[in-house]
Parts: structure tokens; sequence; C-alpha cells
């Protein structure tokens, strides 16, 4: 099987530019293909991980991947499905971003010089060092304005009748000088993307045909939500983030086993490697145990991004806690001072700080609606106060539903 091959049945496919002819190509030599990253947060997140694959599945085939992590355009923002300009990070919060970014993805790849390591670069080095003046001569005139304002990012914008600043109008241009630019130093064919990024993939090819003459190649991949719409890579807490600093293995595990049952088979064929034979054990295994079908996707999903171990402690954990009533020790711990506990705390506030409620208002509602527990008894007040009589063992444990845990030492 090829990489293409195994693209569309994994389920990533969705356009491309012109498939027969990179299918023969990638029959005759390696590809070298590269996927974009704005550099807007310090990790990359669940939302981002069908790509990542994709690039883990390129290397995987001994093609070569390329990162471009977007340095300056992060400075402009892309329009595309945004309701607002992007706001603005400094030089600073970029470099930062950019390291924590290369971290999410070497959980999935392998960077380095080999024939198909993969490699990292910042369109920062090239697009700030290109002069106004000389860009406009030199590729202005390759751009049409009339088929830029048909590109949807462009024309979604201006139905609704909301800002589109010529910043955000140049992102189209720069990214396309970007495919322009690896085309030329590294001999990249290929770029990946969303289908919300195909108008400026294919500006990218153009551009590519016009300047060098140059084939190339833009490949998508569908948009993807789950069953009941949500988009994916959020939950109710926020964003669902492959770094474990910014969240635990545990509560990434959580996310997984917490699949809608109408994904499970869908996502295990995205994110698990599954072979074709244990893809047809484990859709035996969805329509006889639906809840061992969620668990296996969510320690294998959780294998792959943080590790064996990690994958073997969320997974206990989570056990302990579901199945046997017990406290986790790999569950997430706030601390609170002991001063305040001699004090006395609120629970509404309790519950708000240890990020069960998003306000204490929504505490009060939780705790009102009957989801709110201390140490796996119902709160029945929304005043109680919890003090160093709640601390006999050192540690107590604030649970949301039945989902949702948090232990508080002081």
């Amino acid at each position: 099987m090829t990489f293409f091959e195994e693209f569309k049945k994994r389920g990533y496919f969705h356009q491309c530019t012109n498939e027969l002819r990179l299918q023969q190509k990638e029959k005759d030599q390696k590809i070298v293909a590269y996927l974009g990253f704005d550099c807007t947060a310090q990790s990359l997140h669940v939302g981002n991980l069908m790509q990542v694959m994709i690039l883990r599945l390129l290397q995987q085939y001994g093609h070569k991947p390329i990162v471009l992590i977007g340095g300056a355009t992060t400075k402009i923002g892309d329009p595309t499905g945004k309701e607002e300009a992007r706001k603005y990070l400094s030089d600073e919060e970029i470099a930062s971003n950019i390291g924590g970014i290369k971290s999410s993805l070497s959980k999935f790849i392998k960077f380095g010089d080999g024939p198909s390591d993969a490699i990292m670069v910042n369109n920062s080095d090239w697009l700030e060092k290109v002069g106004y003046i000389q860009f406009l001569r030199e590729m202005g005139r390759m751009f049409s304005v009339n088929r830029m304002l048909t590109m949807d990012s462009v024309k979604s914008r201006l139905e609704r009748e909301q800002s589109l600043t010529f910043l955000e109008f140049n992102y189209m241009l720069l990214q396309a000088y970007d495919f322009y630019h690896l085309n030329k130093e590294f001999r990249c064919d290929m770029q990946l993307g969303g289908s919300d990024q195909w108008g400026n993939i294919v500006t990218g090819v153009e551009l590519i045909r016009k300047v060098s003459g140059n084939e190339s190649f833009g490949l998508t991949t569908p948009l993807l939500t789950t069953s009941s719409g949500a988009k994916m890579g959020k939950s109710v807490s926020g964003a669902i983030w492959l770094n474990e600093e910014q969240l635990s293995s545990y509560d990434y595990y959580q996310f997984w086993r917490n699949t809608e049952d109408n994904d499970v088979s869908k996502f295990a064929r995205l994110y698990c490697e599954f072979s074709d034979q244990e893809l047809i054990e484990f859709d035996h295994m969805v329509k006889h145990n639906i809840n061992e079908a969620k668990k296996t996707l969510a320690y294998v999903a959780t294998k792959l991004c943080h590790g064996e171990s990690k994958a073997d402690k969320a997974q206990e954990t989570a056990i302990r806690v579901f199945e046997k009533g017990e406290v986790g020790d790999d569950l997430p711990v706030i601390t609170i001072d002991k001063e305040r506990i001699k004090v006395g705390i609120p629970c509404y506030e309790l519950f708000f700080e240890s990020g069960l409620a998003s306000s204490k208002g929504d505490s009060r509602r939780l705790i009102r609606g009957n989801g709110a527990k201390i140490n796996d008894k119902q709160v029945q007040d929304e005043n109680l106060i919890v003090d160093e009589s709640f601390f006999d063992s050192g540690v107590i444990k604030l649970s949301s539903g039945k989902k949702k845990h948090v232990l508080v030492k002081v």
C-alpha cells in the first residue's frame, strides 16, 4: 500500500489538486510535503491531531515531512473561519509557542537529518527579509484580486459584512509564497491542510506553476466535528492539549474515554493506527461492548501521545475512580493554603477554583442541580463551608457529575 492509498483508507482524504498524477509521482519517487502551523498557543491540541497523524503516516512511508512554523504569518492571522482579527502576540510569546509546538510534534514524528526525518522551518526567516516593493513587483502580478475575492475564507467574511483588514487579506499571498519558497529551496512537492485551506493551497500551486513552471500538489482533509456537531478537540473546560504541561495524561485519556458512541469506530481509524485485523476486532467490540471499545480507544490514543507508562497510569486511575470508587493519585490536583482552610472556604468557591465550574455562579448552579460531590457525598448546601474537619486524610475529592474529579490538598 502507498501513503496515498492508506491516507484514503483511514478517512483523511477530502480533495487533491491532481490525484492521478500525485499517485504516479509517489510510485516514482519519495515525496517532500509540508504542513503549516501558526504559533498561537504553547501546544497543539486534538483539533490538530489529524494533521499530525498525517505527518506521521507520511514519515512511516519514507517520505519527508516539513513542518512550517508561521513565525511571520502568526503576526497577521489567517482569516479562514474567523469572525474577527487575531490578537497581537509579541516576538517573545511567538518564540515560546514555537518551542511548545515542536514538543507536541516530537511525540509523533522524528526530527533529524535523515532522508525521511522531519525538519522544522520558520517562515519568519524569509518573509521578514522580503521588501514590500520587491514582493509587489515580483509576486503581486501573479495574483488576481478577482480570484481571491471568490475564495471561501474571504467571501464568507464579506458576505457577513464583517471587517476584513488588508493585513488579513494578504495572508493568502504569504501562504502561497511560503509554498513557492519551500518548493524552490527544499524541493517540496506538496502542501497538506484542512479543507478550509483549499483556496490558500491552490493559490500556492498556481504561484509555483507561474513563477517556476514546477509541478506541485495540494492535499486536504475533511473538517472534523463530533457526531453531536461539536468542534473536534474542544471540551466543556476548553481545548484538549497534546502537551502535558497544558493537560494531564489522565484528562487526555478521559477525553477519549468520553467519546460519543457514533464516533468510536471513526476515531479508531483516524487516531489509533490499528491493523486491518485489529479494526475488525475493534468494530466487533464497538457493537457488543461499547464501553470496552471506548477504554481501548482512550488507552491507545493516550499511549501514542504520552507513552505507555502514562497511558497505563491514566487507565489504572480511571478504573480506581470509576469502577472501584477509590481516590486516584493521577487525578488533577489543586493546593489550598492552610490558613484559608483554618478560616474555611465556601464550597462554591472551591468548585470554581478547582476548575470544575466556569464561574462562581456556575458553581452554585452545579450544587443546586445535585451535581456536586465532596468525597463522593452530594453537596446539599451551596454555602457549605469547607474547613479543616474535611481533611482528616489530608486530601479531599471534589466531583462534578460522574466523570470529572479534582483532588484538593492543603
